[in-house]
């Protein structure tokens, strides 16, 4: 019984799928370590900010300092410049 595919025909069909399943893989990975790598690069940047925001206002007399812990830090990974923004806003109400 011949279906009109042959064996060569379907192994090439085959190889065509999983090529194809291969190069999709490698494109999602890539997306994914480049989000992650995003992601790291805020939650350093935002600790340093926080520091460097925590030691000015300090240094100018203000009394109003963000704790630096995991959650705060995550905030600002997650959130980039708005996180950071949205944890001095908070400690800033908190003042009032």
């Amino acid at each position: 019984m011949n279906l009109g595919m042959g064996m060569d025909a379907g192994m090439g069909a085959l190889a065509i799928i999983g090529i194809c399943a291969i190069v999709l893989a490698i494109g999602f990975l890539r997306r994914r370590a480049e989000i992650l790598l995003n992601f790291l690069v805020r939650m350093i940047l935002g600790a340093m900010g926080i520091y460097t925001a925590n030691l000015l206002l300090a240094a100018v007399g203000v009394e109003c300092a963000v704790g630096m812990n995991p959650i705060s830090v995550l905030t600002v990974g997650s959130l980039g410049t708005g996180g950071f923004a949205l944890l001095y806003g908070i400690v800033l109400y908190n003042m009032l």
